[in-house]
């Protein structure tokens, strides 16, 4: 049993990376309905841009994460800005193409980058790490501040989507774009928002996953954003909670695959992915719709 519960801990530090991301992935799909391919790269950013803010200041965790966020939401906006927005228009193939070129850009750029580059680099120490015993279960400084941290971006993107002027204009982009703007929306500035805070949660979970596996390369992104697209999938694509949900219950389930067979725990996700589209094709919390061809 305290097994068990050790795995738990550590799937749930695991989910949290996850549900960052995959929360980005869902409210740009549930705006725009484009499956955003780089947005695992804006992560792999966050992740070297902490790295860089702890050479300048130290290994100071509140800096480190504030320019992680910062730097990774203003790429994803500019991206957006500069790739997105020209091809919005068009039809949905064109946006894919054009995700998928963003994508390819970014990783390649960064590995011709003389301050990224190909080389891995070792992700420095954010957090000291203090190991707690709680009736026989070891848990560490690092996995509760991780949790707490990930918890409280989690609930204030709720806050913000259902409570302020922004979050009503995007849950009402979400719902009818065209009827949006004849209220008075501003489409664009609500999609670039959108885009910015889904590459600050990217970015937070570039630092959170920096800290786990503490050392970070051109790829971590798009394999961090695979994992993440399967979980937004999973749990409903284009629904927050489902997000939230999906991210988590595939860190637990990944965690808990590894320890059986690590040769399963990455496979796992696609099986669990075929399981849901098959008997659940819109997601645990996803709803299904029609859409208009």
């Amino acid at each position: 049993m305290n097994n068990i519960i050790q795995l738990l801990i550590y799937g749930l530090q695991l989910g949290s990376v996850y549900a960052l991301v995959s929360l980005g992935y869902t409210m740009v799909y549930g705006i725009v309905r484009l499956i955003n391919s780089a947005h695992g790269d804006y992560l792999m950013l966050g992740a070297y841009t902490a790295f860089y803010v702890s050479l300048l200041n130290g290994n100071n965790l509140i800096l480190c994460l504030l320019g992680a966020m910062i730097a990774s939401g203003l790429i994803a906006m500019l991206s957006d800005q500069l790739a997105f927005k020209p091809v919005r228009e068009q039809p949905k193939f064109s946006s894919l193409v054009t995700a998928l070129g963003v994508s390819l850009f970014i990783q390649n750029l960064s590995r011709a980058l003389p301050f990224i580059g190909p080389i891995p680099k070792p992700f420095p120490t954010l957090i000291t790490k203090k190991l707690y015993n709680i009736l026989d279960i070891t848990v560490s400084s690092t996995q509760i501040l991780m949790i707490i941290i990930a918890l409280i971006l989690l609930f204030l993107l709720t806050y913000i989507v259902n409570n302020t002027k922004i979050g009503r204009a995007m849950r009402a982009v979400s719902l009818d774009r065209d009827a949006s703007a004849l209220m008075g929306v501003d489409i664009n500035k609500t999609i670039t928002i959108t885009f910015f805070i889904g590459g600050f949660l990217a970015g937070a979970g570039g630092v959170f996953y920096g800290i786990m596996y503490p050392t970070i390369d051109v790829s971590i992104g798009s394999l961090l954003g695979n994992k993440a697209f399967i979980a937004a999938v999973i749990g409903g694509i284009g629904n927050l909670n489902g997000a939230m949900i999906g991210g988590i219950l595939m860190g637990v389930i990944e965690i808990f695959a590894t320890s059986i067979n690590a040769d399963i725990g990455f496979g796992v996700f696609y099986l669990i992915l075929i399981i849901i589209l098959i008997f659940k094709p819109a997601g645990l919390f996803g709803k299904l719709t029609n859409e208009k061809v």
